[in-house]
């Protein structure tokens, strides 16, 4: 007989557990301990609120347990908790699959879903090859795409994450990113770009792979965990040119990017630029595990019965979760309210700026916005100051802001607010940034 009994101290009322039951390889920049969760902010179990400008790495779009989303959840959570895929239908997969195909223009699509971002990348890395019969990916350098093998060998964005795990899986090659702001001739604008980004993928072609053998070319519309970097105006569609004139298919990781992040239900809309695959997840359920990739229909019909699967993908309250997320997205005005916002704290954050000769760069598209922090007397001006991104960031968590870091020298400041932020709280967050900078010595 199987004992059931209650662990020591599992009780409603003991006391919580040493936080080192947690193992450390989550690295964390708090220790909080979270009661809930309202909007914007985080509430702790004796009534600290916190701004949060994480969003839970850019998951909670529509702010922490939104009414409808919640309802969503646990109307389902009623009926059925797991109708797996290989062995059911259920309605809030048939209508997230069927709504999923008709967020983007062109097409047709067709969605998979899964359960990571991670999960999504490998689903289109594995559809690339089978659709195009060759073996090659490229991704570009500061570009993260997940932390599973394959994922991990097209990442580029910072040591820690890969430099551990070799060997990674092969065939993959980095090209050049087009980073204005640490350009090898000087920083300029995006707008104006001298990056050689094009030349450099050119001579991958020609010294270190066929474009004839390369399946995917797989890209961060906005790069994300690599420093939040906007890329200039002609990038995407010239990427896009190209590797229609090679037969490439053209991979977006909109795992950050997407579900109104940027100003855009997905990036690539800025550009007018239709990937052939994307991959989606974060910002698409508020929180619960779900993931996909869309890709045009005939693409995925490539993908044959048990080619490509796993047990929880599409799990029927994330789906539900989905469903009500996508309401919310689009009948609270979200993505405008995400254009709004940004450019309120884009343009708050350069007034600031101003008067710190540490921050080097602020940039952003929509409620994803950084400030790059460096050395002004070393160097070139751009010597990347990790030791006062990590004061700025402390002193706003000790003003009650939550903030993330990022870039290969984590020397940038990354601020992701939920999407449902009002204009008081980015004022509240500007004066905070104001103090952190102040304070850091920026």
């Amino acid at each position: 007989m199987v004992d059931t009994a209650p662990a020591p101290g599992a009780g409603t009322d003991a006391p919580l557990p040493d936080r080192s039951v947690v193992p450390a390889v989550w690295s964390r920049i708090t220790n909080l301990v979270v009661d809930h969760g309202e909007g914007s902010w985080l509430v702790t179990p004796d009534g600290q609120r916190y701004l949060d400008y994480t969003s839970g790495i850019g998951v909670t779009n529509t702010g922490h347990a939104h009414p409808r989303v919640v309802a969503a959840i646990q109307a389902q959570a009623a009926k059925l908790l797991h109708g797996q895929q290989n062995i059911v239908y259920h309605e809030p997969g048939l209508r997230l699959y069927e709504r999923l195909a008709h967020l983007l223009p062109g097409g047709p699509w067709s969605a998979f879903l899964s359960n990571s971002g991670a999960e999504a990348v490998e689903a289109a890395v594995k559809l690339a090859r089978i659709a195009t019969g060759r073996p090659a990916m490229i991704a570009f350098r500061y570009g993260f795409h997940g932390r599973t093998a394959q994922a991990m060998a097209l990442t580029a964005a910072k040591d820690v994450y890969r430099g551990a795990f070799e060997p990674l899986p092969g065939s993959v090659y980095h090209a050049a990113y087009p980073y204005c702001y640490r350009a090898a001739g000087g920083a300029h604008d995006p707008s104006a770009c001298t990056c050689d980004w094009e030349a450099q993928l050119d001579l991958l072609f020609h010294q270190l792979v066929y474009p004839g053998k390369v399946a995917g070319i797989i890209v961060e519309p906005v790069i994300g965990e690599g420093g939040y970097i906007v890329p200039p105006p002609g990038f995407l569609p010239r990427l896009r040119e190209l590797t229609r004139q090679h037969g490439i298919l053209l991979i977006a990781d909109e795992v950050q990017t997407g579900f109104g992040r940027t100003g855009e239900l997905f990036a690539v809309r800025h550009w007018d630029v239709e990937p052939d695959i994307l991959v989606m997840a974060k910002g698409i359920a508020s929180g619960l595990p779900l993931s996909g990739i869309l890709a045009r229909s005939d693409l995925m019909a490539k993908l044959g019965p048990g080619s490509h699967g796993g047990t929880y993908g599409g799990n029927v309250v994330a789906c539900a979760a989905a469903l009500a997320t996508l309401d919310v997205i689009e009948e609270e005005g979200l993505v405008a309210n995400a254009r709004e916002r940004g450019a309120q704290l884009l343009s708050g954050l350069r007034s600031i700026a101003a008067s710190h000769r540490g921050v080097g760069d602020v940039r952003g598209l929509g409620l994803m916005v950084a400030v790059e922090l460096v050395r002004p007397g070393e160097g070139d001006g751009r010597v990347p100051d990790p030791d006062l991104t990590r004061r700025i960031q402390q002193a706003c968590f000790d003003r009650g802001l939550l903030v993330l870091t990022a870039g290969t020298y984590v020397n940038v400041i990354r601020i992701i607010p939920p999407l449902v932020t009002t204009p008081d709280e980015v004022d509240r967050a500007l004066r905070i940034l104001a103090e952190a900078l102040n304070a850091a010595g920026a």
